[in-house]
């Protein structure tokens, strides 16, 4: 994964809305969110989100239990800005998510738009899901989106991997169940596509454990 500088050199020195990945609305991620059935009092967080305007829409919405985590302070400070004295509603939180404690069984959904698939590292995947299997309740969801088996095979100059819905579901292994996944493609703003595959999972691990 990047280093914490390098991604703190990308959001000084781009806008966020010239970066590859933005988005004016995060739709995709909102459906998948809304599809959860979650209510609007049920915490949420963001993994990557940066200056990601989900965060935006979902208040919008009504959520009011929203966390942000970002490696970058510049990328959380950019949408600090642009929400004002909104931005007391959200929890902020600068760093490394294979590194990061959370509190255990907390999350009702866990949203991650291209922050996995730069783990090309075992050792870090392997921190990222145990950090999901802790922090989100059972019965919580997990949305991951990554760059599909079409996607491109770099990001910012930056290799990453490349998922199928059955490559991340084994990655996440038995305590996730996936319950939803679809391909969408992705419009740069230089106009360049992207394929990107969203997967939404149940954690079934608290449910495993009761039974036993």
């Amino acid at each position: 994964m990047q280093t914490k500088e390098n991604w703190e050199q990308v959001y000084q020195t781009k806008a966020p809305d010239t970066v590859s990945w933005f988005q004016v609305h995060a739709e995709h991620s909102l459906q998948f969110i809304h599809s959860t059935g979650v209510n609007h009092d049920g915490p949420i967080i963001d993994v990557g989100g940066g200056a990601s305007t989900l965060v935006d829409d979902l208040l919008k919405e009504g959520y009011h239990s929203l966390s942000v985590l970002d490696i970058s302070g510049a990328a959380l400070n950019a949408a600090k800005k642009r929400l004002g004295v909104l931005k007391e509603k959200i929890q902020w939180i600068e760093a490394d998510v294979t590194r990061v404690s959370l509190p255990e069984a907390y999350y009702d959904i866990w949203h991650d738009r291209a922050v996995f698939h730069f783990l090309i590292l075992a050792e870090d995947r392997s921190a990222y899901i145990e950090l999901v299997k802790r922090s989100v309740k059972s019965g919580g969801h997990v949305i991951i989106a990554t760059f599909a088996e079409d996607g491109p095979s770099k990001c910012s100059g930056l290799p990453i991997v490349r998922y199928t819905a059955n490559e991340l579901q084994t990655e996440l292994g038995a305590s996730f169940i996936l319950t939803r996944y679809e391909k969408k493609a992705h419009y740069t703003p230089l106009g360049n596509v992207q394929q990107f595959l969203y997967c939404c999972f149940t954690n079934v691990g608290g449910l495993i454990d009761a039974e036993l």
